[in-house]
């Protein structure tokens, strides 16, 4: 018997998966969004024995003795560790199994428009090897415009922003279709790794990607805005001295640290208007840019990517969910959205 079927029993029901860089979300046919979780998973170097996955595995990234790794497997959108991701996904489809019974189902995955034959096989391979019966594949920006309510259908350009935590994805919509699109493999990752290089280059002191999560959340910005704090106290390690220090800084210099991704993405989009047709231009006029992805609630990247480009951009309701609520949707009108899946 298939591992779903002795896990879940015999009843058919159907799930759409982003499987994202930093978090991977599940949305179960008729329920909407049941898992999600951080894209981690710690292992027993000795033995290979997954220890924890998601939310628990995420406390252990740089707090991990020699005989523990913490894994994430996903690297810029796609899969960099094949039997890590694939026991991450049968562990997170055995989680949101808890009081339901799924058996052989099959399953939507949102991947990044970029993405090559081989990066898609290893989707396909690591679903197919923990039981789905039928992988449909749909590209972020695609599934973050129907997430999103954009008009996808119609005969109009809609442009939408994807930033997560691998890719920034920059797309085009017209007629069910991408008629342009960007993956670049900068996004909230690189944020974060700018700010842990920023604080060593200018006050030493080390911090880990945990961290300087914490700080982007409470002090990035792209665009110089008014704040009751102007500063935020940091915990680190003195690289002279070697030993813990607490250092306040300035949310100016947040906002500098992750200035060279953020003007990378902003090259992005500068990229996508330049080479659109006029009509297509025109109209962006009217109905603007949609920013998604967790990158979108950077504070100030919407007025930011405004002030720039000169079209009006919103952020999208629940952009964290954009694309797990589009890949509910084609999941649940499959007939409506058959022109969208790529494989």
């Amino acid at each position: 018997m298939s591992f779903l079927r002795k896990l879940f029993g015999m009843l058919h029901t159907h799930l759409a998966m982003d499987l994202g860089t930093a978090n991977t979300l599940i949305y179960m046919k008729g329920e909407g969004v049941i898992l999600n979780q951080p894209s981690v998973v710690a292992i027993d170097n000795n033995s290979g024995k997954v220890i924890a996955v998601g939310k628990e595995a995420k406390e252990y990234i740089g707090r991990t003795p020699p005989n523990i790794s913490a894994i994430r497997p996903l690297k810029d959108g796609v899969i960099a560790d094949f039997e890590v991701a694939k026991a991450m996904i049968k562990y997170f489809l055995k989680a949101a199994s808890t009081e339901r019974k799924i058996s052989r189902p099959k399953m939507v995955v949102g991947v990044p428009s970029g993405i090559t034959q081989v990066e898609k096989k290893a989707v396909i391979d690591a679903c197919f090897q923990v039981g789905i019966r039928d992988v449909y594949l749909i590209e972020e920006p695609m599934a973050a415009a129907i997430g999103a309510g954009m008009p996808i259908e119609l005969p109009k350009g809609n442009m939408i922003i994807d930033i997560g935590g691998g890719t920034t994805e920059v797309a085009i919509i017209s007629l069910s279709a991408i008629a342009y699109s960007e993956s670049l493999r900068v996004a909230g990752d690189e944020l974060d790794e700018a700010i842990v290089r920023y604080l060593q280059k200018k006050l030493q002191l080390a911090v880990g990607v945990i961290a300087a999560e914490k700080i982007k959340i409470e002090g990035a910005s792209a665009f110089p805005i008014d704040s009751l704090s102007d500063s935020i106290n940091v915990v680190g390690k003195d690289l002279l001295t070697s030993i813990p220090k607490t250092v306040k800084i300035q949310k100016e210099d947040v906002r500098e640290a992750v200035e060279e991704p953020v003007a990378a993405i902003i090259d992005a989009v500068r990229r996508a208007l330049e080479k659109l047709p006029a009509e297509f231009i025109s109209d962006l006029n009217e109905s603007g840019i949609v920013l998604t992805g967790g990158g979108a609630l950077l504070k100030g990247l919407a007025q930011r990517i405004e002030n720039e480009t000169g079209v009006v951009v919103t952020i999208a309701d629940d952009p964290l969910t954009s694309v797990t609520m589009g890949c509910g949707r084609a999941l649940e009108d499959m007939a409506k959205y058959k022109k969208v899946f790529i494989n």
